[in-house]
């Protein structure tokens, strides 16, 4: 019901638009009598007034019958149905299972049909890395094995260590205690370290003992200085425990540790590491080349030392793995499904199977024919589609003419027909671009979308791959293209739905494609293709947008631009042959610009509306005061007012003339009857009313000195009325101040508003002050003072000759 009010809402607004434009605009169903009130009527009555009858019956049929195509030849007995009675075969025959024969060739495209090599950059880099720990390694022991040592027959090599190991304040303890004299037995303590230095003591004098300290002081500074350095380039993966068992080691077990750590990290490098392998793998691997070899306690520093540098060296070798992917494909053999005659193939009520099913239908008994259901299935979601579609247009107040209709129902056609061929990609990207620049961002966005679900629909989401790459630069054109003023722009938006369409075709074939080794020769030149149909659908759009432009009669901001350039033959003409009537042009463009743009309208229209609105004036420039140049008014010699008005009226005729002469389209041409309206022709209806009042006998018709009409049908066409009435009054403006001006332009506006001249414009009475605001700025720009020179100021004065020089 909520939807039904709406639509009485929509119908009721669109009945009170009486104005000519409006009826060229959408068709008015006069041949039908609306007598009813119910709700069917309402929804015909709305949906007649949007688009015409005809062309919804030839869009929904049209429509209907290319994406119903698959119910046209539809099993009956499909896979997954039930058999109604008991199915013989009638001959004998064997028939090739195409479905299971695809699905089986497209399991080995996703399996894992790859081909491994060494890469010997990688297997290089390892073998370094491992080089240079062990050479770490080597420093650590050099180091470690260049220490100072007191002889082991005073003091054994453990007890050295463990005073040089000891801290700072302990070391100072025992130094104390035995600078002193000679201990006694009895003070020999259980500690190693000062029982072998008292016993040393006892067998040296003091001097001598006092050099021995001080030699033990040396070698434990230079000691620590050792282990500080170790400690600073510690071996990562060695506790600190094995990290000093290694560097204790003897030269001839450490080289033979090295050689079967470098020995077995070759071997398993040359048998391959998959990047699949967890560092478990890795871990047990390495235990099992080096067990043996030595104790456990060795064998698992080996490990621990090896394992870091056994990293992923296989890489896919992609010209083999393709070559034993397309072998596989060749060795698949069809997959054939065999029958004898009177053998049964199905009984009554049991499913039909996929090898059923091929029985049945290459035996004739599938009962094949029009799926009546799908066909009207089709038939609704395409008769929704087009009223949503209808909906958003006039939602956003878009007038589609019977031209329009037909552009749009062509353009869409071209997906679903596409569609038919099986080719895997479709023309969204062309749709989306033109039907933007043509009718905007809604418009097109709201086709592109629709287009997706019929074809979605049509393909039976088989496809689906591709869909998403076209939907998106579809999208993307849609959102981008209407903004764009260029060729040169649409270009490059070309470029951006090529990549857009590419790129996302590859990654979702990425991310339903298992064989990930493959992509770069499977993938990618695919992905590189569907980038290039994208551009080239740009490219083709942009093509025959001209032709499209002039044959429907449409406006673009491209084609606004070429129309406002002032080396177009009609605007030399007007330049030439009535250049008070161009300056004017100029500078009511100005104004309206301005004022277009504070009101977002659409300027590129405005601007080039405007330059066209007067070309009328070149059928007699000398009639319109502003091409006289000062000379004799032609008026006064013909002192006639009516024979004057009929001059100044034709302006808009013969520019109509010109205009469609000259192929300007409807848009432009709107703008030479609207920015007149039915404006009275006042000067010379006052010169009447004078003669009327010298001689009673003549009769005055109000209507014979107003304009033809209509009135303005557009915000842009208002807007160029208002600045037409403005221009002589502000040009007439000598020293007047802003208050001054925007008096005179808001009694021009209450008088056009008073004579109804703005009624359909769609401009708002609250919106006038604005372009009265927005017309003195203007104004006040074209009149900006200058400084005044003084006199004198601006002579030249002859450069004074050089005497010297001698002619």
């Amino acid at each position: 019901m909520k939807t039904l009010s709406l639509i009485k809402k929509l119908l009721n607004k669109s009945e009170n638009k009486s104005s000519p434009s409006y009826t060229s605009q959408v068709t008015e169903c006069n041949s039908y009598s609306y007598q009813k009130t119910d709700d069917r009527t309402l929804l015909m009555r709305w949906m007649c007034k949007i688009h015409s009858p005809a062309m919804i019956l030839i869009s929904i049929t049209s429509l209907t019958g290319l994406i119903s195509h698959r119910f046209y030849n539809q099993p009956e007995l499909a896979v997954g149905t039930i058999a109604p009675t008991r199915i013989v075969a009638t001959k004998d025959g064997s028939f090739v299972d195409h479905k299971s024969t695809q699905e089986k060739l497209k399991e080995i495209r996703n399996g894992s049909l790859k081909v491994y090599q060494e890469d010997l950059n990688i297997s290089q880099d390892l073998k370094v890395s491992i080089q240079t720990q062990l050479e770490k390694i080597d420093t650590l022991r050099e180091l470690k094995q260049n220490l100072n040592y007191i002889s082991s027959q005073i003091l054994s090599t453990s007890v050295q260590e463990d005073l040089y190991s000891l801290p700072e304040i302990e070391w100072q303890k025992i130094l104390s205690e035995f600078n002193s004299p000679k201990q006694e037995d009895a003070s020999v303590t259980k500690d190693e370290k000062r029982r072998q230095l008292l016993n040393y003591q006892k067998k040296s004098d003091q001097e001598e003992f006092q050099l021995f300290l001080k030699q033990l002081q040396s070698n434990r500074e230079e000691y620590q200085a050792v282990q500080k350095r170790i400690s600073k380039n510690k071996i990562d993966y060695l506790n600190e425990t094995q990290l000093e068992i290694v560097l204790n080691l003897d030269q001839k077990t450490w080289e033979n540790i090295k050689s079967e750590i470098l020995k077995s990290q070759n071997l398993i490098l040359t048998q391959g590491i998959y990047e699949q392998f967890s560092h478990e793998v890795k871990y047990n691997t390495a235990t099992l080349h080096l067990k043996g070899n030595f104790d456990q306690s060795l064998t698992e520093i080996g490990v621990k030392l090896l394992t870091p540098h056994l990293k992923s060296n296989l890489v896919i070798d992609k010209e083999k793995s393709l070559q034993q992917l397309r072998k596989a494909e060749q060795n698949v053999d069809p997959i054939v499904i065999f029958a004898k005659k009177d053998e049964v193939i199905v009984n009554e009520g049991e499913t039909i199977s996929q090898e059923d099913f091929v029985l049945l239908d290459n035996l004739g008994l599938s009962r094949r024919g029009i799926s009546f259901t799908g066909v009207a299935a089709s038939g609704a979601l395409v008769s929704i589609s087009i009223v949503l579609f209808m909906t958003i247009a006039n939602k956003i107040k878009k007038k589609i003419r019977r031209r329009d209709q037909i552009l749009l129902w062509l353009l869409t056609l071209s997906v679903p027909v596409i569609n038919l061929f099986n080719v895997n990609y479709n023309s969204l990207p062309a749709v989306g671009f033109l039907t933007s620049t043509f009718y905007g961002p809604t418009l097109a966005v709201t086709q592109v979308v629709i287009l997706t679900s019929l074809s979605l629909f049509q393909t039976n989401m088989v496809g689906w791959g591709y869909l998403i790459p076209s939907i998106t630069a579809g999208l993307v054109a849609s959102l981008i293209a209407s903004r764009l003023h260029s060729r040169e722009e649409l270009a490059f938006l070309g470029v951006g739905i090529g990549l857009t369409q590419g790129s996302l075709y590859f990654i979702v074939a990425l991310l339903s494609n298992s064989t990930v080794g493959l992509i770069w020769y499977g993938i990618l030149p695919t992905a590189i293709g569907y980038g290039t149909l994208g551009l080239s659908y740009t490219i083709m759009a942009l093509g025959i947008s001209p032709y499209l432009e002039r044959f429907f009669d449409l406006i673009t901001p491209i084609r606004l631009a070429e129309l406002s350039n002032p080396n177009r033959p009609l605007l030399k003409r007007l330049a030439t042959e009535a250049p008070g009537t161009f300056q004017h042009t100029v500078f009511v463009a100005g104004l309206a610009e301005a004022a277009a743009r504070r009101l977002h309208c659409n300027v590129e229209l405005v601007r080039a509306g405007t330059l066209y609105h007067d070309i009328g004036k070149m059928h007699d420039p000398l009639g319109f005061i502003e091409n006289q140049m000062g000379g004799p008014n032609k008026h006064d010699q013909i002192n006639d007012p009516w024979e004057s008005a009929d001059i100044i009226k034709k302006h808009v005729s013969k520019g109509l003339v010109m205009a469609k002469k000259c192929g300007l389209p409807q848009a432009i041409r709107d703008f030479i009857p609207q920015h007149q309206g039915t404006l009275l022709v006042s000067y010379f209806y006052y010169q009447a009313q004078k003669l009327a009042e010298e001689d009673p006998k003549l009769i005055i018709n109000e209507y014979d000195f107003r304009y033809d009409g209509p009135i303005p049908q557009s915000r842009e066409t208002g807007i160029v009325m208002l600045a037409d009435g403005c221009e002589a009054a502000l040009r007439s403006l000598k020293g007047a101040t802003p208050k001054q001006a925007i008096a005179m332009i808001h009694k021009i506006f209450k008088a056009r508003w008073r004579d109804h001249q703005l009624d359909d414009s769609g401009i708002k009475y609250e919106e006038l002050p604005i372009i009265a605001e927005v017309f003195v700025n203007v104004w006040q720009q074209f009149n900006h003072q200058r400084i005044s020179y003084p006199k004198g100021a601006l002579e030249l004065k002859p450069r004074q000759s050089n005497p010297e020089l001698t002619i």
